[in-house]
């Protein structure tokens, strides 16, 4: 039993680990974009750079960017760590299925902890009906391939052009910012409904509404890496499913092919029969199965950043002084609206236009005569 514990320990803080330490990573990038931010809303042109991985938050930018690489075979120097992020992230799931969702992504950590409150106070895991569940997972898939239609298919190359060099989009890392440092109230309101939704349905946002996730499960598909499990050695205890957070009917299957497996190996540490489930992926031997998933997608991330660093296209080209003529000049030029209209001024204005107007009506009649 102590051992078997230690197992779960095991696996369970190694990936709790991995999920720290980007967590970290993704505070700090945020830390940094935010005093940047406020530098130029200082009207001082800050004395370091933007930190590049703040346009991992901006996924529509990336899949426009994406795009217009494969319609020109450039990569635009708007946003091109945006890109590659995106890229990075869809070469996880071409390796390791949604693992960046268990291991890297911050709002997947947030849903465990909600999860795991959820169990603490009600002793047990709400699922929905299999029909509504099934109907909801749907709309992530929805969405996801809303974006993708549109901007693959009824964008064409020069509406692309136009919006990757637009100031909504060059600037979309500063407004972005602004949606969380001033949220309106109904963003206010949506955000602690969904929080509150997966909290009562664990993984409510994950399962069901999030794109980004639909598209790592599409991709998931073609994976290497895969959760097998072995009939022999198998006693249908049925452990791995109720510790699964995808609810993936694991028993029935010796290959785990859904698209909500994200290769957290939940399954693998609860798992009371050595190597009766496990993730094998080929040619890496199994005595990194603790951390494999995690190790996959660090590598990657790595390389792939270093790989966009030497090739130059890790820095967008938009200068600080462009971000702080942004940052000072007035919103309603910002958005490339019309200024704000004073009714009060405008009132005392046609007042003024028509006392004008009847002082010099006696003269103009005067002169006609």
């Amino acid at each position: 039993m102590t051992d078997k514990k230690y197992l779960i320990g095991s696996f369970l803080s190694v990936r709790r680990w991995f999920q720290l330490i980007f967590l970290g990573i993704t505070l700090a990038i945020g830390i940094q974009f935010t005093w940047f931010v406020f530098h130029l809303e200082q009207g001082v042109v800050p004395d370091f750079n933007r930190p590049p991985g703040v346009e991992a938050f901006l996924p529509i930018s990336a899949l426009v960017s994406l795009k217009h690489t494969l319609s020109t075979w450039t990569i635009n120097d708007i946003h091109p760590s945006g890109l590659v992020i995106f890229l990075i992230v869809c070469a996880t799931a071409l390796v390791v299925k949604k693992g960046f969702c268990s291991w890297v992504c911050p709002f997947g950590l947030f849903s465990e902890i909600l999860a795991k409150l959820h169990f603490r106070l009600f002793h047990r895991t709400l699922t929905l009906p299999k029909w509504i569940d099934t109907s909801l997972r749907s709309l992530k898939y929805f969405l996801a391939g809303f974006f993708i239609y549109y901007i693959f298919y009824k964008m064409p190359l020069p509406a692309i052009e136009q919006f990757i060099h637009s100031p909504y989009n060059r600037f979309a890392d500063i407004q972005m910012l602004a949606f969380f440092t001033d949220i309106s109230p109904l963003a206010f309101k949506v955000m602690v409904g969904l929080m509150v939704l997966s909290f009562v349905i664990p993984y409510f946002w994950c399962r069901y509404l999030c794109p980004y996730g639909a598209v790592l499960s599409v991709l998931g598909f073609l994976s290497i890496g895969h959760i097998h499990r072995d009939p022999d050695l198998c006693t249908k205890c049925g452990k791995c499913e109720n510790h699964c957070p995808g609810l993936i009917q694991i028993r029935q299957k010796q290959q785990i092919r859904s698209p909500e497996c994200s290769a957290c190996l939940s399954c693998v540490a609860v798992c009371p029969e050595k190597n009766a489930i496990r993730f094998s992926l080929p040619p890496v031997r199994s005595s990194f199965r603790h951390a494999l998933p995690g190790i996959v997608i660090a590598v990657l991330f790595v390389a792939g950043i270093a790989a966009a660093r030497l090739s130059g296209n890790w820095h967008n080209s938009i200068s600080k002084q462009a971000y702080l003529a942004h940052v000072t000049r007035p919103p309603s030029v910002q958005t490339g609206g019309h200024p704000e209209i004073d009714v009060e001024k405008m009132k005392k204005m046609i007042q003024a236009m028509k006392a004008r107007r009847a002082q010099t009506a006696p003269f103009i009649e005067m002169k006609g005569e």
